[in-house]
């Protein structure tokens, strides 16, 4: 079986393969040519392969390959309820706006995630706007989480990277798949250990560094770019904050901030080893107002320590002046915790076998790469 990789890009979804553990990767499938994915998933459960399509006018739509891509089923798309609304405005409304409401409308998919390894039919789909849906069957319909989207803490979430508020991150425990914790951009971390039934906010320690003093501690000020779980040490969840790097080892009971992290605290993806939970990698930017590589210096940052000290790995990577910015799921690493994949807005994709040591650029220009995922 060789290896995949799979990157969903603006202009389509490209399957790369190689012999099991030779270089190079190539170029083996192009599907949905020409039209934006945000998401993709290959459930590790049956083997089944989900492309989130973005199609604008047309909406999202969700295609589904049960022959390892030879074709495309398509499958049922979250919808919310009649009566669900969203503020008129999506941030800080206006006096004007103020009380005032809209329909709540599928935008995209966010988050695509299979559910424990006893749900085998089971899928998590966090979207935009912020509605975490569960599927029991495979994508043939989906049912939202309504004790999450009635929340009442939900009405001061807001955009963070996009107009609405979404949830990016779906993290299913594998000790317990009734245990799920969500991040929201913007609105903060919530654990469930009832499949769902109640939730509550996991922020202790995080700060807001853009909102008012008194409110830098609220849970649903928060906005978490991307969370990620250690499989083989659960309790322990990385977090590329929007002003700063946190990581919890008490599944979020309380939150510890990363500050010596040189060139920058600032960027969108984290990866986390799957059986050393002290080894995770980020690719640090400037700061929201300037989202670039801090001195036009491409790297990947990684902690071996918990993140006491962290280095910058550059070997492979442009030398030169570089421009490129990497998304919240644009940065993968694989079961072997060695081999990791990082794509670029610029459509530049690298990989590496040997933990980041050494990096390897793909021939090809691809379009602006929005997720990487290993097969």
């Amino acid at each position: 079986m060789p290896d995949l990789l799979f990157v969903s890009t603006r202009k389509g979804l490209f399957t790369l393969e190689r012999a099991a553990g030779s270089q190079p990767w190539r170029i083996a499938q192009v599907d949905f040519l020409g039209d934006p994915l945000s998401m993709f998933l290959r459930n590790p459960r049956d083997g089944a392969r989900y492309a989130a399509l973005n199609l604008g006018h047309f909406g999202a739509k969700l295609r589904r390959s049960d022959d390892e891509g030879r074709t495309w089923t398509e499958v049922a798309v979250p919808t919310f309820p009649a009566e669900s609304t969203l503020p008129a405005h999506p941030m800080f409304p206006p006096e004007s706006l103020r009380g005032r409401v809209r329909p709540a409308a599928m935008s995209e998919f966010w988050a695509l995630e299979p559910g424990g390894a006893s749900e085998p039919g089971v899928l998590w789909a966090g979207t935009i706007p912020g509605g975490l849906f569960r599927s029991d069957d495979r994508g043939a319909s989906w049912s939202l989480v309504d004790a999450l989207w009635n929340l009442p803490e939900r009405d001061q979430w807001f955009g963070g990277g996009k107009d609405d508020p979404g949830i990016h991150s779906v993290c299913v425990d594998p000790r317990d798949p009734r245990h799920l914790a969500i991040a929201v951009s913007c609105g903060g971390v919530w654990h469930t250990f009832d499949g769902g039934a109640t939730w509550s906010p996991r922020t202790r320690g995080m700060r807001a560094a853009y909102m008012p003093p008194e409110l830098q501690s609220e849970p649903s000020a928060q906005d978490p770019h991307r969370m990620v779980q250690c499989a083989a040490a659960p309790d322990v969840y990385w977090l590329q904050h929007h002003n700063g790097i946190f990581k919890t080892e008490n599944a979020g009971e309380r939150w510890e901030e990363l500050t010596d992290v040189p060139p920058s605290t600032f960027g969108f993806a984290v990866a986390v080893h799957p059986r050393d939970p002290q080894t995770a990698w980020f690719v640090p930017g400037v700061k929201d107002e300037c989202r670039l590589p801090v001195d036009a210096r491409f790297v990947v940052t990684r902690t071996r320590d918990g993140g006491r000290t962290f280095e910058s790995l550059t070997r492979g990577l442009p030398s030169g002046p570089a421009y490129d910015l990497v998304y919240r799921h644009a940065l993968d690493v694989d079961s072997s915790g060695e081999r990791l994949a990082v794509g670029s807005t610029t459509g530049g994709l690298w990989t590496t076998d040997d933990g980041g040591e050494t990096w390897t650029p793909l021939e090809a220009r691809l379009p602006p790469v929005y997720a990487v995922r290993f097969g």
